[in-house]
């Protein structure tokens, strides 16, 4: 492999990546969570605490190697859900805890190996034991494969802990009876897989390809011979909590139930995690030694949990040009902008979704994204918790006029349908100029004119983009109509929305219009009415 660095650009590099990556590969986890309960949210939770570390550090692009791990850690630690991702945040932390003690602004080797030996310990001090066919099985191969290569360039010491980690992934079927009886590997291990890959391919380029582990066969529900596992997940965040008491919370959740993770934060916060019947109860452990926030309990149904944004709800836009980002963010949008051109895929759909950070997301498509790619990226979002709410808006210009009605204190359903219908009521159309001479609904056009569309027809030939972009507002209007948009595009010339918003006050009194240049590709006017 060649020489790379791991800085902190680098690592700010891979947060994402693993971002990313958890997603591709979320579903594949999922399906092999069966310890310590069989609760197919494995994946999800390591997604969502990843995501959490990533969003601790938006903003702060003058973070140095020891601040960049600092934050991270803390994001993880304190957006951690469930088991995975209280295991998650302790990996992160020794990240940080060796950036720390060290000084460094660069992570080699032997920083790579200490630091991951570091999390092992964690660990296993937040779970009070190191249980063999786990993710902590895992994490010690890799640390293990990591200081025997501790020398050698940082990316081949990433590759020979991901060797390692694949080994003892594989070994983890044997080592745990519920994995055998299930035929799977560990849910935990193959997410950490996927991190140490990610930073492969933050470092090199590429990531290893790995087959996708699957159940050896489908899970049949087991016949109890013993006490059903507890209903409730809590976990919750603990402040003002002495360290000398922390073995006595430890103590009264064992008592309450199982699965308890107790982590300590480099602030001196601790995340508090056990399976339990009585929710109240745990709480109430925490309350006797400090102060608990951010409690979640979950229903241990075998549902994904709900998805715990920082807000209740947000709009997402899918946009093109620098200026529509700026328009649709300046209205409390988050965008989603198409790459170079290409379609949206489904995939990068779901990871705008989990970034919006809302439990409810208002989705305006704009026109950007294929039905198919839609409902498949709507789909798995919704299967993971986030209420996603279509809001059928095929081009910008209805998309802004969804977004002036938008009203976040409404209900949901309220906002969506009020959101919905002023799409609908918003009438549109688009110029684009003729590439080649042909023969149109509306007669013959010729290279440079002015082709104004509704729908997928011409219905306006114009000899330039204002003769094209003032009849179709004339046929938009002759409905009725008060405000009319255009959208401005790429290469349009400056002052084409001073000349329609003229022909407006000349023949269309009563209306007025508004023009914006959001540099988009492809139409070079977008016009609506309302």
């Amino acid at each position: 492999m060649s020489a790379a660095r791991l800085d902190a650009s680098a690592l700010r590099r891979w947060a994402h990546t693993a971002v990313g990556q958890l997603i591709t590969h979320t579903d594949e986890i999922n399906r092999l969570n069966v310890f310590p309960v069989a609760d197919s949210d494995t994946g999800t939770n390591m997604l969502f605490t990843m995501r959490a570390a990533v969003a601790g550090t938006e903003g702060r692009d003058d973070l140095d190697l020891v601040g960049l791990t600092a934050l991270l850690a803390d994001g993880a630690l304190r957006g951690a859900r469930g088991n995975s991702g209280v295991i998650l945040s302790q990996i992160l932390r020794g990240l940080a805890d060796v950036t720390a003690e060290r000084r460094l602004d660069e992570i080699d080797g032997r920083a790579f190996a200490e630091a991951l030996r570091c999390a092992e310990t964690l660990v296993v001090a937040s779970m009070g034991q190191a249980v063999p066919g786990t993710i902590v099985s895992v994490l010690g191969s890799a640390a293990e494969a990591a200081e025997s290569h501790a020398a050698a360039d940082i990316a081949d010491v990433v590759a020979a802990g991901a060797a390692a980690a694949t080994e003892a992934l594989d070994r983890t079927t044997d080592q745990l009876d519920v994995l055998a009886e299930a035929g799977v590997v560990d849910a935990g291990g193959r997410g950490l897989l996927v991190l140490l890959d990610a930073m492969i391919a933050t470092l090199v380029g590429t990531a290893p390809t790995r087959d996708v582990y699957r159940p050896a066969a489908a899970m049949a529900e087991p016949v109890r011979t013993e006490p059903a596992p507890p209903r409730f997940e809590v976990m919750y965040l603990l402040t003002g909590c002495a360290v000398d008491a922390i073995e006595g919370l430890r103590a009264a959740l064992d008592a309450l139930g199982d699965s308890v993770a107790i982590t300590a934060g480099r602030s001196g916060a601790h995340s508090v995690h056990v399976h339990t019947d009585d929710a109240g109860a745990a709480v109430e452990a925490g309350i006797a030694v400090g102060s608990p926030s951010g409690i979640q309990v979950t229903l241990l149904t075998g549902a994904r949990p709900v998805a715990a944004g920082s807000r209740d709800r947000a709009v997402l836009a899918v946009v093109d040009g620098d200026g529509a980002a700026t328009l649709f963010g300046d209205e409390g949008a988050r965008v989603l902008r198409p790459d170079d051109g290409h379609p949206i895929s489904a995939q990068q759909l779901l990871r705008a979704l989990v970034d919006a950070d809302a439990a409810q997301i208002m989705l305006l498509p704009n026109g950007f994204i294929a039905a198919e790619e839609l409902v498949a990226g709507c789909t798995a979002a919704t299967g993971w918790g986030i209420d996603v709410v279509p809001v059928p808006t095929a081009s910008m210009v209805q998309g802004l006029a969804a977004m002036a009605v938008h009203d976040a204190d409404r209900h949901g359903v309220d906002d969506g349908y009020t959101m919905a219908r002023a799409a609908a009521g918003a009438r549109h159309g688009s110029v684009r100029i003729a590439t080649e001479d042909a023969l149109t609904w509306a007669g013959a056009c010729k290279v440079g004119d002015g082709l104004g569309i509704t729908g997928d027809e011409v219905l306006i030939v114009g000899r330039d983009v204002v003769a094209a972009g003032s009849g179709l507002i004339d046929l938009l209007l002759a409905a009725g109509g008060e405000l009319v948009t255009v959208l401005v595009g790429a290469g349009v010339e400056d002052n084409v929305g001073d000349r329609l918003r003229e022909h407006v006050r000349r023949q269309h009194l009563g209306a007025e219009l508004v023009s914006y240049r959001t540099g988009h590709d492809g139409d070079a006017l977008l016009i609506g009415v309302e």
